[in-house]
């Protein structure tokens, strides 16, 4: 599909211009904690703009152009739910209050999706003249998703990246946070504060995470436009979604294992459709029709599987206790 750069330059702007209006919105006046209505409100908001925008693909450029939208935006979506476990370490490791976290989202958001599509245009450049290209990607994905499934149950850590570690080491900064200012002038002096600390950390951390993201969605489709603005509008809800499922993060025990599944069929996907590409006779060519299914049926049976067990979980924890007490008693 090819998109004219007005296209490009509309949905951009519209895209900047719904983040400026979100800024106002939420971040006018005193700062304050991120409600649950609040958050509930903007996550159908991107999500209904993200259906939209699908509709709208839908009739203009097709049914597959639409299908490989859903497809990349539900699999970018399910991504950034794990990332948000990671957020959330980086947010208690920086000790930030609640009421600037959804601004310390925001902004780390903002450079995130940047710096992706930055990644994107690369990544699509070098898919269009490397065909080799998609082998490895294929197999990068399988191996992410083998280490996802190893790494199921083990405590969350985040190393910090170059890019952090250089900005702890080299800019002065202040040990407190100064409100919700990024930077501060004592004696003359200009300091940056913690905020602008975590911000490089969200924001560094998320391009971090598009090393597996970027490649599962060109396992869906090639089409540079889509790509991006499957991240985008994934990326734009991120900050609310992080509020909204607050305690359901840590209920979501199987999530990885979904996670797993979905990159491990993208990377053999890839793999298939090289080889189809190359005349291998027997390698398959997977519809995005089915590549959206299993993608929606995997998220679906990870999430009810996790809320079962967590709730089975929840009640033996309190039948051990009555228990326990019973006895004492």
């Amino acid at each position: 599909m090819i998109i004219p750069a007005w296209a490009w330059a509309a949905v951009i702007v519209g895209l900047l211009l719904i983040l400026a209006f979100d800024l106002w919105i939420v971040d006018r006046g005193e700062p304050r904690e991120f409600s649950m209505r609040q958050a509930s409100f903007w996550v159908g908001f991107y999500v209904t703009l993200a259906v939209i925008f699908g509709g709208v693909l839908w009739a203009t450029a097709g049914a597959t152009s639409a299908g490989e939208f859903f497809a990349g935006y539900i699999t970018e979506y399910s991504l950034s739910v794990d990332n948000l476990f990671v957020f959330y370490i980086i947010m208690t490791r920086f000790a930030v209050p609640r009421i600037y976290q959804h601004k310390v989202l925001l902004i780390g958001i903002l450079m995130a999706l940047v710096m992706r599509g930055i990644f994107i245009a690369v990544g699509a450049a070098a898919l269009a003249n490397f065909s080799w290209m998609f082998y490895i990607f294929g197999i990068f994905l399988i191996y992410t998703a083998v280490g996802l499934v190893r790494q199921h149950g083990q405590e969350e850590d985040v190393p910090e990246n170059a890019l952090l570690r250089w900005a702890r080491r080299t800019l002065p900064h202040t040990d407190d946070y100064v409100g919700s200012k990024v930077t501060v002038k004592i004696n003359g002096k200009r300091f940056v504060t913690p905020m602008l600390i975590v911000m490089i950390a969200i924001g560094t951390t998320d391009l971090l995470f598009a090393l597996d993201s970027i490649p599962a969605i060109f396992g869906l489709t090639t089409d540079a436009f889509i790509v991006f603005t499957a991240n985008a509008f994934a990326l734009m809800g991120l900050r609310q979604l992080y509020f909204l499922l607050g305690g359901l993060l840590q209920r979501l025990v199987y999530l990885s294992y979904g996670l797993a599944f979905i990159l491990g069929f993208i990377g053999v996907k890839l793999i298939l459709e090289a080889l189809h590409s190359s005349h291998v006779s027997w390698a398959p060519e997977i519809p995005i029709s089915v590549s959206l299914s299993v993608i929606g049926v995997t998220m679906v049976i990870t999430t009810v599987a996790s809320l079962v067990k967590s709730r089975r979980d929840t009640r033996k924890g309190n039948e051990i206790t009555t228990s326990a007490e019973a006895k004492q008693g």
